[in-house]
């Protein structure tokens, strides 16, 4: 992902399936199921709480060449503000590699991904003797397999300083903590990127304040991250050395006795951050802290609890969900009242209300945005009313708010997020201010390159498609233009905005105006209504985005039965669906001139032309159950489960919380096919059986009994006793409670 940030880089560098009726089997399987249970109790406490099923270090194995998640093993509450991780390289935005043996310190990091960079950052390292501040000079040998590494907790041994390091988040603050068993006086090394912001020592206070105003975009001049450090030791001595990527404070303790720092941090003032840490932190030991971070991710976590699943399966399902629970990071911060309010990154002033920043609607609106609705719906109205807080404040929706105007990636996906979230009632936002704010963006000009409003909206609304000799990426924007369009027309019928619906949901047919029936893809076309030639559909880059044509030609998830029509009936959309598959992965490196690193992950995946490794598929292999083939769906859903993730990989970018939220809700058993209708389509449920806790106090029960490797066909469904013949589910039956069970087999027939 992140097309517009891949080409800034790549410049400044130089490179350029319903079954029969099942009511009878439903009362049979209650034994085998009581089993499954009893068998998933035993695990639970065989391996402790979830949290320490979850592996952080899940997708960090990844470079510029090839992504495994392109994560950071972040410590960090859910959804906190601050996160915290290790840092092993620097001069890079791959801060972190797990092979690497050194570490250069703990830094508060609030990187989504590393193509958009870090903002607000520093890094801090206890150490004892003498040693130079720089990056490389500084770092200290430790053991990967030795370290106790888990959202709640960053604990390693730093051989060089024989120092027993921790690190234990809250949702703004830190403290980190060392013990040393050798000599020399101990000391800690604090290094904040650039020129601009000055450190002010407070020995008496015992405190160190300083601000990063470190960035690669998307704040306003008046940014800043302000940090407050306060020891537990008597500060000795303090200096500051300038460095050709920083400067690094270097401070002094007496003797090498334990050391503690408690690290508060504030995108408002040092006074916030004194109050967050007051708030957060207080008098609390390291071990309180502690237990208070593993019971929030427990408690988090535990909002699905699975049985009848592999360790493996554990471990990549709970793993999957820390990584959907750190994004969007909370932007807001309490005043002396206990009231939210949050330093705006649409305007730069301190506003009241609620803010979340670093998401890109490209990445989640098939997915996370949906997980949210079922699993944390009070969570979601709060962000979803930070999105309209930065309309208010900004004049605009956001497109990619990283953490505020981000020119990133296409379309304006923002319009799925509001509508999926109003077509299923979720509350907690303006809806009447979200609407306004969505219909701007569909009918004026914005700016684009700046962050906000449709590319080409002029040729859109005059020609209902973008020419591709006048507008970069073309039949990705106009595609996500009419799907957008659906979406708002979705969220004005529900207003009673009648008017509206009828006008958007016309414009959500444009997609017809690139769909080429002869060779039955979508295609570039000119200004003047010709395609554009040669047509290559294993040509990757504009007219497309990130993917060729074969990628793309799925992109009405709106409309399936009109896509269905187009290409022919069922039987042509099934054949061509298989023909996807069953391709070899061959790509054309097209404007890019070289081969870019989702190109390779494809490359690397055992599914012909379906690239898992990015989003703009996810929602394919659901389409074989809207063209009456549910097998196909269930078979090749439980191959990417089985084959695509595990506990240490994912296999492209994960993009906060994207590629997590995709395998939750498959190996749960459905997914949206189309966000902004409140329905799922039905899969193949990975485990035996899974409770959803939900907000409301109810649950949803999803059984499976007997299920496993060799059983991924669903023979029948029920919900809530009574068969259940449908492809898709509606949103609303399982919010409310609901007994969903599948009765699996190892054939198709």
């Amino acid at each position: 992902m992140f097309e517009q940030s891949r080409r800034s880089f790549l410049k400044a560098s130089g490179l350029a399936a319903a079954g029969a009726a099942i009511a009878d089997a439903v009362v049979s399987d209650a034994e085998a199921l009581q089993g499954e249970r009893e068998r998933a109790g035993g695990q639970q406490k065989a391996t402790g709480s979830l949290v320490e099923l979850v592996n952080i270090l899940q997708g960090t194995d990844s470079n510029y060449n090839f992504s495994r998640g392109n994560t950071l093993p972040i410590a960090a509450m859910p959804f906190g503000m601050a996160h915290w991780t290790l840092q092993s390289r620097s001069g890079t935005a791959w801060m972190f590699q797990p092979a690497d043996r050194r570490v250069q310190g703990f830094r508060c990091t609030h990187q989504l991904s590393p193509w958009l960079s870090d903002y607000g950052h520093a890094v801090f390292l206890p150490f004892a003797g003498n040693a130079d501040p720089g990056a490389d000079e500084r770092s200290s040998s430790y053991r990967p397999e030795e370290a106790r590494l888990g959202p709640h907790s960053l604990a390693v041994k730093l051989m060089r300083y024989e120092a027993d390091v921790e690190l234990v988040p809250t949702e703004r603050c830190c403290v980190l903590s060392a013990r040393f068993t050798g000599a020399g006086n101990t000391g800690m090394f604090i290094e904040i990127p650039g020129k601009d912001g000055a450190f002010e020592p407070d020995a008496p206070g015992r405190t160190l304040r300083f601000t990063s105003k470190a960035n690669a975009g998307g704040v306003p001049e008046n940014f800043a991250a302000y940090y407050v450090v306060r020891f537990a030791q008597p500060l000795q001595s303090f200096q500051v050395r300038e460095m050709k990527s920083g400067r690094v404070a270097i401070v002094r303790f007496r003797g090498n006795g334990p050391i503690e720092a408690r690290i508060g941090t504030s995108f408002i003032s040092f006074e916030q951050a004194e109050r967050n840490l007051r708030n957060e932190i207080g008098q609390r030991s390291l071990e309180e802290l502690r237990a208070q971070a593993a019971e929030a991710w427990n408690t988090h976590l535990g909002r699905i609890v699975i049985g009848g699943a592999t360790d493996e399966q554990r471990r990549t399902f709970y793993s999957s969900m820390y990584r959907a629970m750190l994004f969007p990071r909370t932007f807001h911060e309490p005043d002396e009242h206990g009231r939210p309010r949050h330093y705006s990154a649409w305007n730069g002033k301190v506003e009241p209300g609620v803010m979340y920043a670093d998401h890109g609607y490209w990445d989640v609106y098939r997915a996370w945005y949906p997980f949210m609705t079922l699993v944390f719906p009070e969570r979601l109205g709060e962000i979803l009313q930070g999105w309209v807080n930065a309309y208010r404040e900004g004049g605009w929706m956001p497109q990619f708010p990283a953490p505020g105007y981000r020119a990133c990636m296409s379309g304006s996906l923002i319009d799925a997020v509001f509508a999926d979230a109003v077509m299923k009632d979720i509350s907690g936002f303006d809806r009447e201010a979200a609407f306004e704010g969505l219909r701007k963006h569909a009918t004026e000009p914005g700016d684009p390159d700046k962050g906000y409003g449709r590319q080409g909206i002029e040729y859109y609304l005059k020609m209902n498609y973008l020419p591709a000799d006048r507008v970069e990426q073309s039949v990705a924007e106009t595609a996500d233009a009419a799907y957008g369009d659906f979406c708002i027309a979705q969220i004005a019928a529900k207003l009673g905005k009648q008017e509206d619906a009828a006008m958007f949901r016309k414009r959500s047919e444009n997609w017809r105006s690139i769909f080429d029936p002869q060779t039955r893809f979508f295609r570039g076309r000119k200004e003047d209504g010709s395609w554009l030639e040669p047509f290559d559909p294993f040509t990757w880059g504009s007219p497309y985005e990130e993917g060729a044509a074969w990628q793309h030609r799925w992109n009405v998830p709106h409309d399936v039965l009109g896509l269905i029509a187009a290409m022919g009936g069922e039987g042509a959309f099934v054949a061509e669906l298989d023909k996807m598959l069953s391709l070899p992965p061959t790509f054309h490196a097209g404007v890019y001139g070289q081969e870019i690193h989702e190109m390779s992950e494809m490359a690397a995946l055992p599914f012909g032309q379906y690239m898992h490794n990015n989003q703009p598929v996810h929602h394919v292999l659901y389409l074989y159950a809207a063209a009456g083939r549910p097998d196909r769906t269930q078979y090749w859903v439980r191959r990417v489960l089985n084959e695509a993730y595990s506990p240490s990989n994912f296999c492209g970018d994960e993009d906060t919380g994207s590629m997590a939220a995709w395998y939750i809700l498959s190996a749960l058993g459905f997914y949206p096919l189309c966000p902004g209708k409140p329905e799922y389509t039905l899969g193949s449920p990975l485990f035996a059986s899974a409770s959803l806790h939900l907000s409301s106090g109810k649950t949803l029960t999803i059984e499976a009994p007997g299920n496993g490797a060799e059983t991924p066909y669903v023979k029948g469904v029920a919900l809530n006793e009574a068969e259940h013949r449908s492809s898709v589910v509606e949103h609303a039956a399982l919010a409310q409670g609901a007994r969903l069970h599948f009765r699996m087999s190892a054939s198709r027939g």
